[in-house]
């Protein structure tokens, strides 16, 4: 069996604390730097992986997008109703879709799909994979779109 990557690891404990950050009602962001200070303190505590950092803070700045992007995909569902690991899969995935430049779309689903095998319902690597494939579809003009904004100063965040 194949051993799991950096990115997938970084992946990983991205839902992780996603799940958590809902969970306990606080900032992800904010999370991820508490567990940061802590790796300071303590070196039993697993350190958090630059990529997981850059999703989570990244994610955390254009939730509001992401959500109504993932939400407008999803048929005969809300966001709310979604197991909460599912709405975390499918929140980092959306958010890699339209900012990981650097890795290709296909290569985002397929990782969300197995991370909804190991961390979901069995109903649920279907239900993610059927979900992303069409937001897929929006990645490459909306990476077009950041990419302009950047060339002229500007951020393109709306999705």
């Amino acid at each position: 069996m194949k051993q799991p990557g950096t990115r997938h690891k970084a992946r990983r404990r991205a839902v992780d604390l996603l799940f958590e950050a809902e969970a306990k009602q606080v900032s992800p962001a904010q999370l991820v730097a508490e567990r940061r200070e802590f790796v300071r303190d303590d070196e039993s505590v697993g350190e958090i992986h630059d990529y997981t950092a850059t999703v989570i803070e990244g994610l955390a700045a254009d939730q509001s997008q992401v959500d109504s992007v993932v939400s407008s995909h999803l048929k005969g569902w809300t966001l709310e109703r979604l197991p909460a690991v599912d709405r975390a899969i499918l929140r980092l995935a959306t958010w890699e879709l339209f900012n990981s430049t650097d890795v290709d779309p296909i290569v985002i689903v397929d990782e969300a799909v197995e991370l909804a095998k190991e961390l979901s319902t069995d109903d649920s690597p279907a239900f993610v994979n059927g979900v992303l494939a069409k937001i897929a579809e929006l990645a490459p003009q909306v990476r077009a779109a950041q990419a302009a904004g950047s060339d002229s100063g500007g951020r393109a965040t709306d999705v």
